[in-house]
């Protein structure tokens, strides 16, 4: 076996470990931004239930994730309850599509779904109501853009006056 075949598993595994480490090192390390401007409130609708079940997938095609961050400093906002509600894909709400999660200790969350639909003549939406300790309770929606099948929305929360 000639030199340069004996070193080319060890360059091999070298480069897949950079690899690895490139991918794993993305936006979950990534610091907070030095300035934020608060997500903007939008429409609870008459849809909204309390008691979604802790889940963070309600179906598959649709990758929601991003960061929730307070107002005040860029921080993150660990264990931020996020709840989730929108329509099945016949376009109407029901309690399969209904979730309660957690944001991680770096105040991110990831979120699973269909790909929403639009009924009643709204664009495609789900629903988002962010509560955490010391801030004010955000509701909002997210908007996915024609064809996405993922999205990026991070959640930026006003202290608490």
């Amino acid at each position: 076996m000639s030199g340069s075949a004996r070193k080319a598993p060890v360059w091999s595994a070298a480069l897949l470990a950079l690899v690895l480490l490139g991918a794993g090192g993305c936006r979950e390390r990534s610091d907070p931004p030095t300035s934020c401007t608060a997500t903007p409130y939008d429409e609870l609708g008459p849809f909204y239930r309390p008691g979604a079940p802790v889940r963070d997938q309600v179906g598959s095609g649709y990758r929601l994730s991003g960061r929730v961050l307070s107002l005040q400093g860029c921080r993150p906002l660990p264990g931020t309850r996020l709840e989730f509600w929108l329509v099945n894909p016949q376009g109407e709400y029901d309690e399969a599509h209904r979730a309660t999660l957690f944001s991680d200790r770096d105040g991110f969350y990831r979120f699973e779904s269909n790909r929403p639909t639009d009924y009643v003549g709204r664009l495609p939406h789900i629903h988002i109501m962010v509560t955490a300790v010391g801030h004010q309770q955000l509701i909002t929606q997210h908007y996915p853009g024609p064809g996405q099948a993922t999205g990026e929305f991070d959640l930026v929360l006003e202290p608490s006056p």
